[in-house]
């Protein structure tokens, strides 16, 4: 697939934050990603039942390009916890239950982590995008970045798990405590946006 082929690319997310950081990361001149809001429809609800993150993708990448009628573009992402056996995983958005907000999901990841040595509490996040042409053909990108949860949330930036997640490549900050710029370069999402423009020759 080259960058050419496509402008409009409908992302399928109503996490704004998500969408700055993929807009951020792919400027390709010429390209416009934006939202079901921006197109003054309903994001859709998609039942993520798949049980790896490209699974999940695919799931809401399809969906969104058959229902708008556009290349698609669909990130899963999530928190994976060594001492709770990698949880949350493809749960983290609803880790505190099918309504849960950021700080909810943060204070479950906190109460499951009470006697957890700081030496014990090692994460990671993962993501995998998945963006698909008109046409149906696929391109697919990965991406983890490695660290800790810390013991309470720090910072105001970012969004999920990000004020509890200590990277290893920036010691002694969370990710909420990031600008953009700094998060998107160590983020898993920014890892996996940088394979994805790579593969697209971007």
């Amino acid at each position: 697939m080259s960058v050419p082929d496509l402008r409009r690319v409908i992302v399928a997310t109503a996490n704004r934050g998500k969408l700055t950081e993929i807009r951020s990361a792919l400027d390709f001149e010429g390209w416009e990603f934006v939202t079901a809001a921006d197109l003054g429809r309903e994001p859709l609800e998609v039942e993520e039942t798949g049980d790896t993150f490209e699974a999940n993708a695919r799931l809401k990448v399809h969906a969104y390009r058959d229902a708008f009628g556009l290349a698609a573009l669909a990130d899963d992402s999530g928190l994976e916890v060594d001492a709770i056996g990698g949880a949350p995983g493809v749960y983290s958005s609803r880790y505190a239950g099918p309504d849960a907000t950021d700080a909810d999901n943060n204070v479950k990841l906190l109460e499951a982590l009470a006697d957890v040595s700081p030496a014990a509490r090692a994460a990671r996040f993962r993501s995998v995008i998945v963006l698909v042409d008109e046409d149906g053909s696929e391109t697919v990108a990965a991406g983890a970045c490695e660290g800790a949860i810390g013991f309470e949330p720090r910072g105001s930036g970012g969004f999920g798990y990000d004020p509890l997640f200590l990277p290893d490549a920036t010691p002694g900050r969370a990710m909420a405590e990031l600008a953009l710029a700094e998060k998107n370069a160590i983020s898993h999402r920014g890892a996996a946006l940088r394979a994805l423009r790579d593969l697209l020759g971007g």
